[in-house]
């Protein structure tokens, strides 16, 4: 069974994780989603756990850990808030690009205020016309002395207006992805603008708005990596970002599959708990299973991942299809399970019917996972 199992320091980060959701998310994720609260200071606390670092290398000051470690993080703390949980993922993506791509200057600029969340980061890639098709994208940027004048919009920045640092896809060269750069753009940039706040489904507790670019002059030493190698470093960044976002369907959807037992129980229909009834039964048992199964393949893709193995993009992909189909599914069902109950905002389960709606389109819709997955399988 030992090859199953996690080691003692994995359960000892999930644990910590589960422990700190429990204490300073979960109480208070209902008020931030109805209020639309950003809850920057709870954030801030995760940074202190290490969670603003989760694999920011050591010797750059953060905690090195892998993508499987990773995601029993985010797994934990979407228990209480998917929404939450990924917004610190993406912080986590943008940090772990500069430290792995970075020259030491463009580290020792952002990394350590990065690493205490002093200063929390997006990642700056979708644009109004260019989504799936991402290297098609147009924000350009053309060399001007020492600096780089960058023009152009990036659409669905999860941070936007609020983060101090956006970690941003340009065009430096010819179009396709070999001519796409990463740059380190900041707020206070002059020429850096922001549209209004979207009205969103979901994801509530966490600002999203347009990004706007206009004659933004943007130090060369900001670039992250050479010219022509930012859409490599994109997609390198998106096999962990979409395990992550595969954990956070996993964590609330297991939140949902308690809940549902729990409320099952205690729910009386025809003179006995509705739990006792074999089609809930059946319902309960169908959740639990498909769960446990996105959850092997999210962890077997997660440990792929960190190896560097030559199908992690595959795997990656399979599991961020699979954890969030699967993560949606079972909400609904739990949903289904509270009847009338389950649509009031008094219960948990709309909320997170809400929130993991999305993630079966960003970090890569699960069409285009799927593309990636066939064209794996066919071109063997």
């Amino acid at each position: 069974m030992t090859q199953f199992e996690l080691t003692d320091d994995q359960r000892a980060i999930q644990e910590m994780a589960q422990k700190f959701t429990a204490d300073a998310i979960t109480p208070h994720a209902a008020e931030w989603d109805e209020k639309h609260i950003f809850p920057r200071d709870t954030i801030r606390a995760a940074a202190e756990l290490g969670f603003a670092s989760i694999y920011v290398s050591e010797e750059s000051g953060g905690i090195g850990l892998g993508r499987l470690e990773a995601a029993l993080i985010m797994e934990a703390m979407a228990y209480g808030c998917p929404s939450t949980s990924a917004f610190i993922s993406i912080h986590n993506m943008a940090s772990w690009m500069i430290d792995t791509f970075g020259s030491q200057t463009v580290k020792d600029k952002y990394l350590p205020s990065l690493i205490t969340m002093e200063r929390i980061a997006s990642y700056c890639l979708t644009e109004p016309s260019s989504g799936s098709d991402a290297a098609a994208l147009k924000t350009r940027a053309v060399l001007d002395g020492d600096h780089y004048v960058v023009n152009g919009s990036k659409q669905f920045i999860s941070g936007a207006g609020e983060n101090e640092v956006y970690v941003t896809m340009v065009r430096t060269g010819a179009d396709g992805p070999k001519g796409i750069s990463c740059l380190v753009i900041e707020k206070d940039m002059p020429g850096v603008s922001f549209g209004a706040n979207e009205r969103k489904l979901g994801w509530h507790s966490q600002p999203t708005r347009q990004v706007t670019f206009e004659d933004v002059r943007v130090p060369v030493e900001n670039r992250v990596g050479g010219e022509g190698e930012g859409f490599r470093f994109a997609m390198m960044g998106l096999d962990g970002g979409r395990l992550n976002i595969g954990a956070c369907s996993l964590g609330g959807a297991q939140r949902c599959l308690d809940e549902a037992v729990k409320y099952t129980k205690d729910r009386q229909q025809f003179g006995k708990p509705i739990a006792d009834f074999q089609n809930t039964q059946f319902v309960l048992a169908d959740m639990a299973t498909e769960l446990e199964a996105a959850r092997a393949l999210l962890y077997l893709a997660a440990a792929k991942v960190t190896a560097g193995a030559p199908d992690k993009t595959k795997f990656a992909a399979m599991a961020k299809r699979f954890a969030t189909d699967t993560g949606s599914s079972v909400v609904d069902r739990a949903l289904q399970l509270f009847g009338g109950y389950g649509y009031l905002m008094d219960y948990p389960i709309e909320r997170f019917w809400r929130d993991l709606r999305v993630h079966s389109i960003l970090e890569g819709t699960n069409q285009v996972m799927r593309m990636i997955v066939g064209r794996e399988l066919t071109r063997q």
